[in-house]
């Protein structure tokens, strides 16, 4: 059994489904991962504390998105349930300091299926959904760090986020391939830079060290799954390698594999 690498995606919002570019990466990036066991997701989209687990049965999408057209509500992305795994995440991370909760009905959301639709499109995978149970960085690269001994059952472990995310300075307007804002460019290059340099510090640190960081992210809820990722891959002293780059309206779509 392969040790899986640990991933973290800019999701895009369900018209990526449109994008041939974005699609194609995203195909092409799963063909180049070992096949795994399980995919375990932390989304932006579903902040709850205490930790919770989804869905362990295969149950209805969330989507969790207003005023697109009313094929995007038609997606479907029925795949197996990961009891076993969810057991597993529950030994890993409950302790009396740190509750766990399951939430049995709460199926995937858009930005666990988007992205699991281009690249597991057979829906074929157990895929598993834990909630992100803060927006504290030191707190969800202590979270990522426990859950690093799944990588070696072959679990694909997914920090969903975006890599810039400022809605209100998006022009959908001007198509996708317009000159990025300078606040998305310069946090952008900021982040690919200290990834390079694990300079961990500055990372955690991001919203004070980073150029531009409040308009890159007013809230950090699409920034935040990165640090899971990161605590999954940190103490074994791995890299942080650019799949996906470039920009979507603006945002920059950059997404990292460690490994």
């Amino acid at each position: 059994m392969s040790t899986m690498p640990v991933l973290y995606l800019s999701h895009g919002a369900p018209p990526l489904a449109d994008d041939p570019v974005w699609t194609r990466q995203l195909a092409q990036w799963s063909r180049d991962l070992p096949r795994p066991t399980a995919i375990l997701v932390v989304s932006a989209h579903w902040e709850e504390a205490p930790l919770t687990i989804g869905a362990t049965t295969s149950q209805p999408l969330v989507y969790d998105f207003w005023g697109f057209p009313e094929r995007y509500y038609q997606v479907q992305y029925a795949a197996p349930g990961a009891p076993e795994l969810a057991a597993k995440v529950r030994k890993l991370v409950q302790s009396p300091e740190t509750p766990v909760r399951e939430e049995p009905s709460r199926g995937l959301d858009h930005g666990a299926y988007v992205p699991l639709v281009e690249m597991y499109p057979d829906a074929n995978v157990p895929v598993l959904q834990i909630s992100m149970p803060t927006l504290d960085p030191t707190g969800l690269l202590d979270l990522g760090r426990k859950l690093a001994p799944l990588r070696d059952e072959g679990v694909l472990i997914i920090g969903s986020g975006f890599f810039t995310h400022n809605l209100t300075g998006m022009n959908m307007a001007a198509g996708t391939d317009i000159t990025p804002p300078q606040w998305s460019s310069e946090f952008d290059d900021w982040g690919r830079q200290v990834l390079t340099e694990r300079d961990i510090d500055a990372l955690l640190d991001f919203d004070r060290k980073a150029p531009a960081a409040r308009l890159a992210h007013p809230r950090t809820e699409h920034f935040a799954p990165l640090f899971v990722s990161l605590g999954a891959s940190i103490d074994r002293n791995e890299h942080a390698d650019t799949t996906i780059d470039g920009y979507w309206y603006g945002l920059s779509k950059r997404s990292l594999q460690f490994d």
